[in-house]
């Protein structure tokens, strides 16, 4: 039976990606500014990733990738965006859809968004009727959803 209602995590889910795409098009268009840079872990296994092949047998699961000094072509789309990285003196197109990123983290200015995967988002739409929202999780995270923002792991 399909339920009714309001989907709050997965239009925080969907919002938190929007402000990610809309930073990135900011700094496609104007560089970065200040002492801003990002840290940005994905799921490479997500079928929307391109990337060398030599990279993805090195990061069969999960890499972050940091745009600081060094980067070229960032372009942003509706369902993700593209960006050339250096390797080693290697540069190395990129495509990284939103719906693969696991973490967000601008340590300039302590800002840091995490997505759970999708599976586990899945598993807590059917729950929520039973959650209270606890913080049960080892590693002092909520279970599930991707509104979680946890500041402390990136405080100097």
């Amino acid at each position: 039976m399909a339920r009714s209602g309001i989907d709050y995590g997965g239009m925080m889910h969907r919002a938190m990606q929007g402000l990610i795409a809309d930073v990135l098009d900011r700094v496609s268009k104007h560089g970065l500014p200040g002492d801003h840079h990002f840290f940005i872990t994905f799921d490479t296994r997500d079928e929307g990733v391109e990337m060398a092949d030599w990279l993805r047998e090195r990061y069969p699961e999960e890499m972050t990738i940091v745009i600081q000094h060094w980067f070229d072509n960032l372009t942003v789309d509706d369902l993700g965006f593209t960006v050339t990285l250096n390797f080693g003196n290697s540069p190395e197109p990129m495509r990284i859809p939103f719906d693969a990123l696991r973490t967000f983290v601008d340590p300039s200015v302590e800002f840091g968004l995490r997505f759970e995967t999708q599976e586990a988002d899945d598993d807590d739409n059917e729950d929520d009727e039973d959650d209270e929202g606890g913080d049960d999780s080892p590693d002092g995270g909520p279970n599930g959803g991707g509104e979680v923002v946890q500041l402390d792991r990136w405080r100097k």
